[in-house]
């Protein structure tokens, strides 16, 4: 979904959805604001409800701030829709890492992307994903994405054991 309030806004709407009951997601990053350490939407304006489009249309035809965000290159007015395994490992993914960076989904490339892995220990055991090349790196990381939204690069702890799928 989409939030047109500005960043500063006293009441976002996700803070509004939560309130009315809604599991709410919005990757969010830790930034220093007047000298505290507060976290802030990675995108001003990106959120994941986890409902249905019934129970949404209402809330979004009373504001006048909150949108559906649309698919590109889908039918008209189709919304953007997240399938559940791969929004629940994303936030699991994000959660574990201390400091997650994220991208846009065109900044990933297919030559940054390397190996298939399964995680056999850890948070995420079960898991595959994709190692991500990176020149000099003494940390395993892997790319979490979420299909023509956004991606995730989340660093592996040194406990996490991991078996290469090809």
């Amino acid at each position: 979904m989409r939030d047109l309030k500005r960043p500063n806004a006293a009441r976002r709407a996700y803070h509004m959805l939560r309130e009315l009951g809604f599991e709410v997601f919005t990757p969010v990053r830790k930034t220093l604001i007047k000298s505290r350490r507060v976290e802030v939407p990675v995108i001003n304006d990106l959120l994941f409800v986890h409902a249905t489009r019934s129970q949404l249309d209402p809330i979004v035809q009373r504001t006048a701030t909150l949108q559906y965000r649309y698919a590109r290159g889908g039918a008209y007015c189709e919304a953007t829709v997240v399938r559940d395994d791969d929004m629940k490992f994303f936030m699991a993914a994000v959660e574990h890492c201390a400091s997650p960076k994220y991208y846009s989904s065109g900044e990933i490339t297919p030559e940054m992307i390397g190996k298939t892995i399964r995680l056999l220990s850890g948070p995420l055991k079960g898991v595959q994903a994709s190692l991500l090349k990176m020149r000099g790196a003494r940390k395993k990381r892997i790319v979490v994405q979420l299909p023509h939204i956004l991606s995730a690069v989340v660093e592996l702890s040194d406990g996490d054991f991991i078996e290469i799928i090809d």
